[in-house]
């Protein structure tokens, strides 16, 4: 994800970052512990750096305080806009030798330099005091104006609404047995195994949601990208994609995850598989936040997100919507009819699908980090007819307004992640908690629960901004794998718990 004025204040860095609680079930890193990859190229540690060895000291005064003062940016936009390019170039094989760089012309590039800004000084004329500066941002107003034709209309879907059905709540579950919560790799970025920065441009990303798209293949989204001007903290720079795409084959995950390819739209350069506008206001970003396959069809859920909120964990969204790809994830069509428009309190912004038996569950939650968690579920052969969903509302699949679909449990959720465990036969379900500041896994019997009680993957106060937790479909009813995000290095590290 990325903020509203690009290396703006973090919007994504969790609601109780600085809480502590309970016993962690992932241990930190050592401070001095930094992912190398095989190249001897190095990571970075999302851990919290311990207390140094004198006990505790002062804060660190700044040498400059940026004071932003806004100012308005009236920006045209073409409505419809441009047409999307879908070029796109097939992925190379990768060389033999990992450590050999598929395009050296064009990823081996001189370190970006530091913050130019710096004078060194520590305040006027020697003293401990910080030089204030007014930092002038610009508040983008976008102005509609008269675009192209834009994409054909694509027919609608003929009015299913299926009938209300009573259904029933399946008995709670008892809480996840969680255990041994390591962090397997650094998955992506520079120092990663994958070496993504030197293979398809992507030095900073976050999210990596995953989905079986074929059997034998795991398909990995991620969410705003960048390239090789990207240095941390956050999410910057200037070659930004608002989520990308790529597969993988790897069945032992013990030693991570390998990325076979990524779709790319230039060599050595991962495409922007679902189109954005670009612009704050209106469209800042577009954001996948799961996916699934039905058939030779992938689907993949979105939200598009209107701004970044200067509240942390907070952001507002236009609508969420579904994208489908008939070639195997290469282009992709955003539907013009599956789409949950925002209003105040609107579920289903950010959302989560599963398909099961002769239903696909969707599982949202409204934009921000504070909402609950509605279910709705429509036919497998309905996906992209809103008006054959059905949404779960105090007992009852009701057809009709996804507004009426009730909390299918208690407290606040973010980035969801569920699945379903044929094996053992139960539903699993990962998110964000902002409330208890932890990345929590719960089960159920069934998708409308009752759900177990939360049991904590990771605990934030020993990964202080970590977000995420999507769940590898080929994890297990024993191994749990799952992504997680970390926003000061801006990179997607594989996950791994036990569950007895």
């Amino acid at each position: 994800m990325r903020t509203a004025a690009g290396s703006a204040s973090c919007v994504i860095t969790v609601l109780a970052a600085s809480v502590g609680f309970g016993a962690a079930s992932a241990q930190a890193l050592p401070a001095d512990w930094l992912p190398v990859n095989s190249c001897g190229e190095v990571g970075f540690n999302p851990a919290k750096e311990p207390p140094s060895e004198g006990g505790p000291t002062l804060p660190t005064i700044p040498e400059t305080i940026r004071i932003p003062l806004p100012y308005p940016e009236f920006v045209p936009v073409p409505e419809p806009g441009p047409p999307v390019d879908n070029t796109r170039v097939p992925q190379e094989p990768l060389p033999a030798d990992p450590c050999d760089n598929p395009c050296p012309e064009i990823t081996d590039v001189p370190d970006v330099p530091g913050d130019p800004g710096s004078s060194g000084s520590s305040g006027s004329a020697g003293l401990p005091f910080p030089r204030i500066e007014i930092d002038p941002q610009p508040e983008t107003i976008p102005i509609p104006i008269p675009g192209g034709p834009g994409p054909e209309p694509q027919p609608a879907p003929v009015p299913d609404v299926q009938p209300a059905e009573p259904g029933a709540l399946t008995p709670a579950t008892a809480v996840p047995a969680v255990s041994d919560v390591r962090l397997v790799e650094q998955l992506t970025g520079r120092g990663s195994e994958n070496r993504t920065d030197k293979r398809w441009q992507i030095d900073g990303t976050d999210l990596g949601i995953m989905w079986e798209s074929e059997p034998g293949e795991v398909a990995v989204a991620f969410g705003d990208t960048f390239g090789n001007d990207w240095n941390p903290p956050g999410a910057n720079g200037e070659d930004w994609r608002s989520n990308v795409l790529g597969f993988s084959s790897d069945a032992d995950l013990s030693d991570g995850m390998t990325i076979d390819s990524m779709v790319q739209d230039s060599r050595c350069h991962a495409a922007e598989v679902i189109a954005s506008r670009h612009v704050e206001n209106y469209e800042t970003t577009t954001i996948p936040t799961s996916g699934f396959a039905i058939g030779d069809r992938q689907y993949m859920t979105y939200m598009s997100v209107k701004r970044w909120s200067l509240i942390p964990g907070m952001w507002y969204t236009n609508y969420g919507g579904i994208a489908y790809s008939d070639d195997n994830g290469q282009t992709w069509t955003k539907s013009q009819h599956a789409k949950w428009e925002n209003s105040f309190g609107a579920r289903f912004q950010v959302s989560a699908m599963v398909p099961h038996g002769d239903y696909v569950y969707l599982f949202g939650t409204p934009n921000g980090r504070v909402g609950t968690i509605g279910l709705g579920r429509v036919p497998t052969d309905q996906v992209l007819n809103p008006t054959a969903y059905q949404y779960w509302s105090n007992g009852t699949w009701t057809p009709g307004s996804h507004n009426q679909a009730t909390p299918i449990m208690s407290g606040t959720a973010s980035e969801l992640s569920v699945r379903y465990d044929e094996a053992a036969g139960v539903w699993q379900m990962a998110y964000l908690d902002p409330a208890r500041g932890a990345i929590v896994l719960r089960e159920s019997q069934s998708p409308q629960g009752a759900w177990s009680e939360g049991a904590e993957l990771i605990d934030t106060s020993d990964y202080p901004k970590a977000y995420g937790g999507f769940i590898h479909p080929w994890s297990t009813s024993d191994d749990l794998y799952f992504t997680m995000s970390e926003w000061d290095s801006y990179n997607v590290y594989l996950m791994h718990a036990s569950l007895d």
